[in-house]
């Protein structure tokens, strides 16, 4: 029991002190703010500028790209970069196991992209004088971040050099920033691509988004909540299996 117990703190300390030095390293750098910040600001004000309307119904697609693009701006560059340089094997030599090291890559992404989203959403609060329901915004926000930053760690993990990742990347994290409802009602979209745009992850974050700054029903926040939690594990798991694969 002891024995289980010490491993159980050696895989979280381990988890938290990962995050902390990719944090430190990759993360809090100019790059990588300007993709989780810069990036989708400029997105937003493009269309905006193009066909303007009440800018406060563009914040909630404001803040589901800032989620999307802070948390795998970097995620799909760190592991494969690592492995490439063989520190990731040297992090196995700790008490840790491999889950535990991905799950600490992954948490380097969701508290930079929390960072991230925070100073997005607090500023779009001020600036437009909004008062969203903030329980909404957490039971919306934190798995949405957890989601994206494991589907950036397992596209890493699906492919062998960095620039094949980012590559990979791109086709899902656009495909969603069209069809999830960032800029265009999914309702006014064709029905076909109205199936497509629920099979995304991020079309849940916009709309439990959306209903936090209306404040819509609760009960559709909880559900969107859950189906983001179950795109984490749908994520998570493959990835894990792949990183093992990667030390066989």
């Amino acid at each position: 029991m002891k024995k289980e117990s010490k491993m159980w703190r050696d895989n979280l300390r381990g988890i938290f002190y990962i995050a902390l030095k990719d944090l430190r390293t990759y993360y809090l750098k100019g790059s990588a703010v300007s993709w989780g910040i810069v990036f989708p600001i400029t997105w937003i004000l493009a269309f905006y500028l193009r066909n303007p309307q009440d800018f406060k119904e563009l914040v909630p697609g404001l803040i589901a790209m800032t989620i999307l693009f802070s948390t795998t701006a970097t995620e799909t560059v760190v592991i494969n970069f690592e492995l490439r340089l063989g520190s990731l094997e040297r992090l196995l030599l700790a008490p840790i196991s491999i889950a535990s090291v991905l799950l600490g890559k992954v948490l380097g992404g969701v508290i930079f992209g929390f960072l991230m989203t925070t100073v997005v959403t607090i500023g779009s609060m001020i600036m437009l004088g909004l008062h969203p329901n903030v329980l909404y915004l957490i039971l919306i926000i934190i798995p949405s971040l957890f989601v994206f930053s494991s589907l950036g760690a397992l596209l890493c993990l699906m492919v062998r050099e960095i620039f094949e990742a980012q590559t990979l990347l791109n086709f899902p994290r656009f495909l969603m920033v069209f069809l999830s409802g960032v800029v265009y009602p999914v309702s006014k979209m064709p029905t076909a691509l109205q199936y497509v745009a629920y099979v995304l992850p991020l079309s849940y974050t916009v709309d439990g988004l959306q209903l936090s700054f209306s404040g819509g029903l609760s009960k559709m926040v909880y559900f969107y909540t859950l189906i983001l939690f179950g795109f984490f594990i749908l994520f998570i798991f493959p990835a894990v299996k792949l990183l093992h694969k990667k030390f066989e």
